[in-house]
């Protein structure tokens, strides 16, 4: 691996104040999708996919120009409607018609998908840090916060009118309700890890913002899934 995404604010070890849970997950290795799926169901809202060019603190960790084109993917993973995590992916913009060029059909599926099922992917450490107002991932943060609700109603539509029951109908207003209350309370800061990828010589990293519902449910039901939802 010749890819590294520490840097003097991105860090292997946690900062003194996380808490037990935030280190954890932080650290925890694996795919984060796979661990967010014992909570409750998770679903994948794609918010942006653009050519673009890297924040800077990512054209280092890349070992790309600062204005050279890259690929971006920014998704939000919600849990039983609620988001958990914001996601920021990036990957030089050849490398994305290329070796990663997987990342463009991905739609709504999770990154996950392609990066634990292949043998030939590489994993960095993960490296972690705070997120205050003056990082762009704490405006993506935000944004993902404020478009909960679209996000909650958006999947039974896409399932379609007519096939949702009764139950998932009142499931899905009950989803809608707990995400716009998030807005409410937006953090000062938020906790975020990142790792690069690397595939035949080719670097994708992936960063990831664990918005506060997240721990909120593991405070409250640890990690197993909330009283009343239901696994499918």
């Amino acid at each position: 691996m010749r890819f590294d995404a520490a840097d003097a604010h991105w860090r292997e070890t946690p900062r003194a104040g996380a808490s037990a849970a935030q280190k954890d997950w932080l650290m925890r290795g694996g795919s984060l999708t796979a661990h967010l799926a014992r909570l409750g169901d998770v679903t994948v809202r794609v918010t942006r996919e653009a050519v673009s060019t890297p924040w800077t603190d990512e054209h280092a960790a890349l070992a790309c120009a600062a204005r050279a084109p890259v690929w971006v993917r920014e998704v939000v993973l919600a849990v039983d409607g609620v988001p958990f995590v914001a996601a920021h992916s990036i990957a030089p913009l050849a490398a994305s018609k290329g070796v990663w060029q997987a990342i463009r059909r991905l739609r709504t599926r999770p990154l996950a998908e392609l990066l634990y099922s292949d043998s030939d992917v590489t994993r960095s450490p993960l490296v972690s840090r705070r997120v205050i107002a003056r990082h762009p991932l704490f405006a993506l943060s935000v944004r993902a916060l404020a478009g909960a609700d679209e996000g909650a109603t958006g999947t039974a539509s896409e399932i379609g009118a007519e096939a949702a029951t009764a139950a998932a109908t009142i499931f899905a207003v009950d989803a809608a309700a707990r995400a716009a209350a998030e807005i409410a309370a937006v953090p000062h800061a938020f906790a975020a890890r990142r790792s690069v990828f690397e595939r035949h010589g080719a670097p994708l990293m992936v960063t990831e913002c664990l918005l506060p519902a997240l721990w909120r449910h593991l405070d409250a039901h640890g990690e197993r899934r909330a009283r009343g939802a239901q696994a499918h």
